[in-house]
């Protein structure tokens, strides 16, 4: 029912923009069996939530630029829970460690595992999908969840971005327990 009401808003969302352009698209969905929706909201809500960006995703921009640009267009396009977007690694390690990581232009054989260890790899870019990112949400070493997504967007205020954020983190996080330890490759909107 959940998933049948988050399908409604965005298509109602999507007719009231006159003119809306395709966001994206999100591709190969993967839950772990530990991902639990539950434990993503008691441990970001109200509380900073840690994003690692690797890569450009706007090459020809300062990558300083694009990431300051890049924060505000996340945290409008944030998940339910209150929780505020950061680069910053908290002032105390903590264990666990819940991070967020957006490997842009990932390599093709690079896997969600490698990037939670830390181990992220770049493929050139492609002018073809100017905004490409992996997106992998990972408790210390174990991703929990992760997907691929892009768009042709060619800047960080281009609105595409940040519908395209939405989508992703509704599919990241998704609240939904049916889809645990799944992996369902599908285009378009989750």
């Amino acid at each position: 029912m959940r998933l049948l009401h988050r399908l409604l808003v965005l298509l109602l969302g999507a007719l009231a923009l006159p003119g809306c352009v395709s966001s994206g698209t999100i591709s190969g969905t993967y839950y772990d069996t530990a991902y639990d929706y539950s434990e993503f909201f008691a441990v970001t809500d109200g509380r900073n939530f840690q994003v690692i960006m690797a890569g450009a995703p706007f090459p020809n921009l300062p990558a300083e630029q694009v990431q300051d640009a890049l924060l505000p267009v996340m945290q409008a396009a944030k998940p339910r829970p209150n929780l505020t977007f950061t680069y910053d690694k908290p002032p105390v390690p903590q264990r666990p460690s819940y991070r967020l990581v957006l490997v842009f232009d990932a390599a093709n054989d690079l896997t969600a595992t490698r990037v939670c260890a830390g181990q992220i790899r770049h493929k050139p870019p492609n002018p073809a999908r100017p905004f490409d990112v992996f997106a992998v949400y990972c408790r210390d070493d174990r991703p929990l969840s992760f997907t691929t997504a892009w768009t042709d967007a060619s800047r960080p205020e281009d609105p595409r971005v940040q519908a395209l954020f939405s989508q992703l983190f509704l599919t990241l996080f998704d609240d939904s327990m049916q889809r645990r330890g799944i992996y369902r490759p599908y285009m378009g909107i989750p």
